[in-house]
């Protein structure tokens, strides 16, 4: 099955709102045709009204980075799902390593976070991805379902074929090295495989799985030719227009 191509730029904590906007309009001079990828970015919370303002009839869609499992009340800090979509976003990332890395971020926190998500009317991408110690001891498989599992929990299986994953190999983001196009597919088919193990024929057939860590110009095409790579999260070559701009041309859509 054709699944149309998702390539997304994560600002992380980066780009003040005016050079949030002049980035978005840039890209959008860059990409401006290309119909058949969809293109979405994440600025940082302060930044997202900027990021909507330029992306506006540009067909680049808008995210925000962090969530919190309930709609409003005393939770100083975080992001409602519910305020996100009222602003006009459509995406939002749930589970990024950052955010399990730095900010303690459970499983059980996770598929709150994507619950949330879903009843507020965005888009979830959900990451999962292994360090370096578990890659090193052989757990990749049972790590990256783990995490895929907890996330959807209870979700019936329409629900879960609205939800993009993507596969990020912790030890591979930010630090220059990527997984070689036979280690980011077989670790796009082993979350492809336990979808279809798990799920009705279409879940599987329909879901995209990005591939995110260190992702540039010059390894996305062979990336996004393997058969289970559906697009990309990309984080550092986001914040330049023109580098994201080529990755997205990559994609051959």
């Amino acid at each position: 099955m054709n699944r149309t191509p998702l390539i997304a730029g994560n600002y992380k904590l980066n780009l003040a709102p005016e050079a949030t906007g002049t980035l978005v309009a840039g890209l959008a001079e860059r990409v401006s045709g290309r119909a058949s990828v969809d293109i979405a970015v994440f600025p940082t919370a302060l930044s997202i009204s900027s990021a909507l303002r330029a992306a506006q009839g540009t067909g680049i869609m808008v995210g925000v980075q962090e969530v919190w499992s309930s709609p409003q009340g005393a939770f100083t800090g975080s992001n409602s799902a519910v305020i996100a979509r009222e602003m006009g976003c459509q995406w939002a990332l749930i589970g990024h390593s950052e955010r399990r890395q730095l900010f303690g971020e459970t499983d059980e926190g996770t598929r709150a976070k994507l619950a949330a998500t879903l009843k507020a009317g965005l888009l979830p991408i959900l990451c999962v991805g292994e360090t370096l110690e578990e890659r090193q001891a052989g757990t990749v498989a049972s790590v990256i379902t783990r995490q895929l599992s907890a996330a959807l929990g209870t979700l019936t299986p329409d629900e879960v074929a609205t939800v993009t994953v993507a596969y990020e190999p912790v030890w591979a983001i930010g630090t220059g090295h990527t997984a070689s196009p036979v280690e980011a597919q077989d670790a796009h088919a082993i979350l492809r495989s336990h979808l279809r193990d798990r799920y009705p024929t279409y879940v599987s057939e329909q879901t995209r799985i990005l591939y995110g860590g260190s992702v540039k110009p010059a390894n996305a095409a062979d990336l996004l030719a393997c058969p289970d790579i559906d697009g990309a999260l990309v984080g550092g070559a986001s914040l330049n227009a023109e580098s994201f701009a080529a990755i997205v041309a990559a994609s051959g859509a």
